[in-house]
């Protein structure tokens, strides 16, 4: 029952990692209805300039994290100005391929820098062990993950139900034409959103950055890592990207300790999750939380 309790910890700290990663790419598609799928390389980026400005600037690290994400939030809104901008109107596979083709020049870019090759961490910042309740451990490091993640939670929950922007953003992503009749500038959600995400990617990669070093693939892999998350709970829902996150988590978590004794090779951990995807895409096709859409003709 203690290893149980134990992976189940564990999954929700790596869980509210995914929960962070997923939330740019519901608060991109929940105003443009776009799947960034450059999300991963915003993940490295914030990551790599945390570390930057903690180690070779020397600032404090919590300095250093803070104008990270507010760096990589800038790169978001500046990204959406200068590529995105000239597509609003265009189909959404149009919107799509530039992301693609974005997280490619972004990638070459990378590795261009120091961090391209090598594995690297932060300065130490926080006490080392953890909590440890009932025989149950929590490092530090993954009740910072969760930290993070509750407090986007309630941030952005905030933001969508009370602030005039987040009812703006829910307007245009209902419906950008009516939201522009009613004076909604529909860029300018966009701008924003893409700058949101940026910052929440950054968030993200900076505590994947804590938890198990920086690695520009591994990074990476995050932000494909969480499109289960997701999908699951629902592209176009605040809480269902984290509650996706969490249930996406334990999963890994629970295949791992569970199943690859069972299997030769073991990598449950990465197709279990998939195949609790498709099953329940099978029944919800929307997500725990999406919202279904019914088109009348």
């Amino acid at each position: 029952m203690r290893d149980f309790l134990q992976l189940l910890v564990s999954g929700v700290a790596v869980g509210s990692i995914y929960a962070l990663a997923a939330l740019g790419f519901v608060l991109i598609y929940k105003s443009s209805r776009v799947i960034n799928f450059a999300h991963g390389q915003f993940i490295a980026i914030g990551a790599f300039a945390a570390y930057a400005l903690a180690t070779w600037a020397r600032l404090p690290f919590w300095l250093a994290a803070l104008l990270a994400i507010l760096v990589t939030a800038g790169l978001g809104f500046a990204v959406e100005r200068v590529f995105l901008k000239r597509m609003v109107g265009q189909p959404i596979i149009s919107v799509i391929m530039v992301t693609i083709g974005l997280a490619s020049v972004l990638d070459g870019l990378m590795y261009l820098t120091p961090f391209g090759s090598g594995n690297f961490s932060y300065p130490p910042f926080l006490p080392s062990g953890g909590i440890s309740l009932g025989g149950v451990s929590l490092p530090y490091t993954q009740l910072l993950a969760i930290g993070f993640a509750a407090a986007f939670l309630l941030l952005f929950t905030w933001f969508f139900q009370r602030s005039i922007l987040g009812v703006s953003m829910r307007a245009v992503a209902d419906d950008q034409m009516a939201s522009m009749s009613l004076g909604v500038s529909v860029e300018r959600v966009f701008a924003l959103a893409w700058a949101v995400a940026g910052l929440t990617a950054a968030a993200a990669g900076i505590v994947v950055g804590t938890v198990s070093g920086l690695n520009q693939g591994g990074l990476i892999g995050i932000g494909l890592a969480v499109f289960p998350a997701a999908i699951l709970g629902g592209l176009d829902s605040v809480p269902g990207a984290v509650v996706g996150g969490v249930v996406i988590g334990v999963l890994q978590q629970l295949a791992a300790g569970y199943l690859n004794r069972f299997v030769p090779g073991g990598g449950t951990e990465y197709v279990l999750p998939f195949v609790v995807l498709l099953v329940m895409l099978w029944f919800r096709p929307y997500g725990l939380f999406g919202l279904e859409e019914i088109e009348r003709v």
